[in-house]
């Protein structure tokens, strides 16, 4: 990640972007109030906040991320993109917001695996019926590796320190209450998975 003296800035982030938007679009189209689980640069909030301007894009990360997520918002004036609050699951409660929407990108695979799990337990006994959580990224599915590249890039991972890319079965058993309705292929060997409450 390029560090800029007020905006970080990811490549992953404008790689990945426009596959995403096209999703969200669909399957956030009548969600009303957005919590986006680790903002990170605020490049993702700011795209994606200008391209559904009928819902509130709220942001979220730990602190060290506010001030980049501040900056990328200030460029952009958007009306319907909300300053970021703290949320770090295992330290901060859930945000007292009436949300239908959460995203997440490229988070589970950076979390330990028993912060992959509360995350997964906290969004389905959180959010409401109807409500819809988009996760992006890359997933193991039937306990193995959908490409060579994402072999390599999880044990990059782990020996960074990550906890490494969850498996699909994993990530269901974790979200009881919530049914897993979309796998969808996306493009780097990612996914994009769609969960709905019942």
């Amino acid at each position: 990640m390029k560090r800029n003296i007020e905006k970080d800035y990811s490549p992953s982030c404008d790689r990945n972007k426009q596959p995403i938007i096209e999703q969200l679009m669909v399957h956030f189209e009548h969600c009303k109030n957005v919590l986006e689980i680790g903002s990170g640069t605020g490049q993702h909030a700011v795209f994606f906040a200008e391209r559904l301007p009928h819902l509130i894009w709220n942001t979220s990360d730990m602190l060290d991320y506010h001030g980049s997520i501040q900056a990328w918002m200030v460029e952009a004036k958007l009306s319907n993109i909300v300053s970021p609050i703290e949320f770090h699951f295992g330290k901060n409660d859930w945000p007292s917001l009436d949300i239908d929407g959460v995203f997440t990108a490229n988070t589970t695979h950076i979390m330990q695996r028993d912060a992959a799990q509360l995350m997964m337990e906290t969004v389905a006994s959180n959010l409401k019926s109807g409500a819809v959580f988009c996760q992006y990224g890359p997933m193991n599915v039937n306990g193995k590796y959908t490409s060579e590249g994402n072999r390599e890039f999880d044990q990059h991972l782990k020996e960074s320190g990550c906890g490494g890319i969850r498996d699909l079965a994993e990530l269901i058993e974790w979200a009881a209450g919530m049914e897993l309705v979309e796998q969808i292929s996306m493009p780097a060997n990612n996914f994009l998975l769609v969960w709905k409450v019942a």
